[in-house]
């Protein structure tokens, strides 16, 4: 399943390339809106006509997109990094299908990584317990917790972390690249 986020991923990182550069930050109010020039991000790739791309900037998805990413000053992400520092590659490997694949395959490698940090740490699938559990009478009651043993494991675990790895992304906010302008992009 990474590999079909990462097709969606290049997907959206080519659709929205640019973005960045309509988006205009309002402080009439108290606190700061975020506006998108949609009029300016579709004349500027010659797209005004294209009603695929119209409905998809007039989307409440995308007005989500907007609100969460909009902010220059937030942590950022693979999105962030395609849409800025990818795009002659992307460019580059539009004909070429063997290059595609292998970038999808490095995105989703990239994908699985952020979201498995430790990847020496396995998760026991709790089952769902059967349909009528609940009335069987040989179960015994929930044991009583003790606080002792709670705490040397609480103890352990942060020994443990201590020791651990620092994870591979950290949520430190910065600057969000711009990217290249949006007039680089005049292709449907």
């Amino acid at each position: 399943d990474k590999e079909v986020r990462a097709i969606f991923l290049r997907l959206f990182a080519q659709l929205f390339q640019g973005y960045r550069s309509c988006l205009q930050l309002i402080r009439i109010h108290a606190e700061p809106v975020i506006h998108f020039h949609k009029a300016a991000f579709l004349g500027q790739r010659g797209l005004i006509e294209n009603d695929f791309l119209t409905k998809v900037l007039n989307g409440m998805a995308f007005a989500g997109f907007v609100s969460e990413r909009g902010p220059p000053f937030r942590t950022c992400d693979l999105f962030d990094e395609l849409v800025a520092f990818e795009v002659e590659r992307i460019k580059a490997e539009e004909g070429n299908p063997p290059k595609i694949i292998k970038h999808v395959r490095e995105l989703a490698e990239q994908l699985f990584k952020n979201e498995n940090p430790n990847p020496h740490i396995a998760f026991q699938k709790v089952l769902r317990p059967t349909e009528g559990s609940h009335l069987r009478v040989h179960i015994l009651p929930f044991p009583r917790i003790n606080e002792c043993r709670v705490q040397e494991l609480l103890q352990e675990g942060l020994a443990r972390s201590q020791g651990a790895p620092p994870a591979t992304r950290g949520d430190k906010k910065c600057v969000v690249p711009a990217g290249p302008p949006v007039g680089m992009f005049t292709s449907s």
